[in-house]
Parts: structure tokens; C-alpha cells; sequence
């Protein structure tokens, strides 16, 4: 197996991992982003379900599956493949220090969420504009047509900056709490090496880490998700990239604060970091994990369940014939940084 056959196998089981799971919890989604478009309307989980049900039916619970299945799963294949990319090359700038292993991680995910929220910037526009109709009648094609005629092919992207505001450090705290959640497992309730414990176990261990990582994500980013919401509802028209620009730019004059004043006036500071954030917790948390499950689920299934070691072992291999290459120090250093001694010969953990 060649480190390409490794990304390529990352760039699948993110995809599917983040594209099923974030379309699964559609239902969630739809209330949640009620509640902080329309707080006024929807001033709770069990009053906007009863609400939607009742007046809609439950099919309105799953409005915006398409726009969302399609925009997470082109986002998870760009994010989980260039993460481990840039997991490896930050490793092999960063030398075999310890104390660097958390930036690693950090720095890796920020650059793969800053990258990957391009591609999925428009199917989120489209699908808040589905979600947050007052009567849920409109389509996925209807509502990304009527962004376009009213705000031209920006209106698509008028949400990138809060988007960014959001999955950055949301991606951040999920992929270095993930990792450092997985090696504390291991390392101090398991008191077993990884490769030791059963492929069950190896999940079941993947499963509980996501989930704590959904759960520190979301409190991280969730005012962020509030002002996403706010930007692309449907009663309140979308906010422009420059007008929410000047809102973030303290040079920008009192007057043009635009839309964070309104977003304040409307739903108050308290609001804006605790609105649906118990919702968010729980939907966030379960997907977090359910995330990880799959996506190594998927690595096992596919033979690629030996992960990183691997992909930087045969790179190693690959440049062993010139020993001044960079890129072989860099992935032996990585190796050794990451997991310790690496065996690229090995086919198993």
C-alpha cells in the first residue's frame, strides 16, 4: 500500500463519515436552526417540534437532507484528506518534540477546515434558506435559484466569514481533543497499547473520543453557529459578506456595525452563545462520534485500519533511495513524533 492508497482511503471515510451522519441528524438541525433564526417564534426544542409537527407534518423534519448530505460529504473529503496531509507536514516541520504534538494538531485542522468550508459555504447558504422557510416549501433547487436572482452567485457565499467563524475552531478543538482524548484512553484507562486491543474495542474507543470532542466543539463554536443561522434565515434576509466584514472590523464607523447589532438586538448576547446550545451539544456530540466510528470503521474495512504510520512508513521507503531527500527526514521524523518507531513493513498494527 502507497501513502496515495492511505489519503485516498481518508479522503472516502471522511466523506462518508461526515456527509451520513450530518445528514442523520437533519431533524435536529431543522429545530435547532429555528430557534436561532426565529427565537421569537420558536422559544424552545419541544414547543418548535410540536410546532413543526403539528402544523407541517414530519416530513418538514427532514427539509434540506439533499443540500446537506451533498455539501458535508464534498467537505469531509476535503478536510479528513488534507488533515492527515497536513498532520504529516506540520509534524515533519515541527522535529521530534513533544510539547509541538497539540499545535500539530491544531495547525493541521485549521488549515483542512479553512480549505474545505469553500466547498461547503453554498450547499450551507441553501440549505438554512430551506430549513428556515416560514412554511418549509421550498426545494433545494427553488432556494438556491432564489439566492442567485437576488444576490447574484456572492449570495452563496455570503455567509463564508461567520462560516469560517464557526467550523475553524470548531475543527480545531474537535481534532486535537479527539486526538488527545484517544491517547489518554489508552494510555491511562485501557493501559493498552493501540494496536493491542481488539478492532471492537479500537471503535468503541474511536466513538467515546468523537463524542467528547462534539461536545468541547460545540461550546466552542457555537455563537458562531448562531450568527450562520441569522445570516441565511428566510424572514430575515441575508446579510452581505461586507456589511458583516464592517460588523467584525473594529475600525468600521458605529453606524455600520450592521449585522451584529441587529443580530444582538434580536437575540441579545446570552442569547446569542446559549440559544439551542443544549440541542447543539447533543446533536454535535452524537455526530462527533458517530463521525470517528465511521470514519475508522471505514479505514478497518478497507485494509487501511494500520492509519498513519503506514502512509509515512512508505513514504519512507519510497525516498530510502536518496537519503537527502526532505521528504523522507520529514516523514521519519513525523513517524517517530507521532507514534514513535515506525515498522513500514508491517501491515498491521
Amino acid at each position: 500500500m502507497s501513502a496515495l492508497d492511505f489519503y485516498i482511503a481518508c479522503i472516502l471515510g471522511g466523506s462518508l463519515s461526515s456527509g451520513l451522519t450530518h445528514a442523520g441528524v437533519t431533524p435536529l438541525d431543522v429545530i435547532k436552526c429555528n430557534m436561532q433564526a426565529n427565537p421569537s417564534r420558536h422559544v424552545s426544542m419541544g414547543y418548535t417540534l410540536q410546532k413543526v409537527l403539528s402544523k407541517y407534518g414530519a416530513g418538514a423534519l427532514f427539509k434540506g437532507w439533499v443540500p446537506t448530505l451533498l455539501g458535508y460529504s464534498v467537505q469531509g473529503a476535503v478536510k479528513y484528506g488534507l488533515y492527515e496531509f497536513f498532520k504529516v507536514e506540520c509534524a515533519g516541520m515541527a522535529g521530534n518534540h513533544e510539547g509541538h504534538k497539540a499545535l500539530v494538531f491544531m495547525v493541521g485542522s485549521a488549515w483542512s477546515e479553512l480549505i474545505s468550508d469553500v466547498f461547503l459555504c453554498p450547499f450551507e447558504a441553501v440549505k438554512l434558506r430551506v430549513q428556515t422557510h416560514p412554511s418549509f416549501g421550498i426545494t433545494f433547487p427553488q432556494a438556491a435559484l432564489e439566492i442567485v436572482r437576488s444576490q447574484g452567485f456572492k449570495g452563496l457565499y455570503s455567509g463564508l466569514l461567520p462560516l469560517w467563524g464557526r467550523q475553524i475552531p470548531y475543527s480545531v478543538v474537535k481534532f486535537a481533543c479527539f486526538e488527545k482524548t484517544l491517547e489518554g484512553i489508552y494510555k491511562y484507562v485501557l493501559c493498552t497499547p493501540k494496536e493491542e486491543c481488539p478492532k471492537g474495542v479500537q471503535l468503541g474507543v474511536s466513538f467515546l473520543a468523537g463524542y467528547v470532542s462534539g461536545v468541547a466543539c460545540a461550546l466552542a463554536s457555537h455563537p458562531a453557529d448562531n450568527l450562520v443561522s441569522l445570516m441565511n434565515n428566510c424572514d430575515g434576509g441575508s446579510v452581505s459578506l461586507q456589511d458583516f466584514a464592517l460588523a467584525c472590523s473594529i475600525l468600521a464607523p458605529s453606524a455600520e456595525w450592521g449585522f451584529l447589532f441587529q443580530a444582538l438586538q434580536k437575540m441579545g448576547l446570552v442569547s446569542l452563545c446559549t440559544k439551542g446550545l443544549w440541542l447543539r451539544i447533543l446533536m454535535v456530540g452524537t455526530m462527533s462520534g458517530a463521525q470517528w466510528g465511521i470514519y475508522d470503521a471505514f479505514k478497518v474495512m478497507s485494509g487501511h485500519d494500520f492509519s498513519e504510520k503506514v502512509a509515512l512508513g512508505y513514504s519512507r521507503l519510497e525516498n530510502a533511495e536518496d537519503s537527502s531527500c526532505p521528504v523522507a527526514c520529514d516523514s521519519t521524523v513525523a513517524s517517530t513524533f507521532l507514534y514513535g518507531a515506525v515498522d513500514p513493513t508491517n501491515d498491521h498494527r
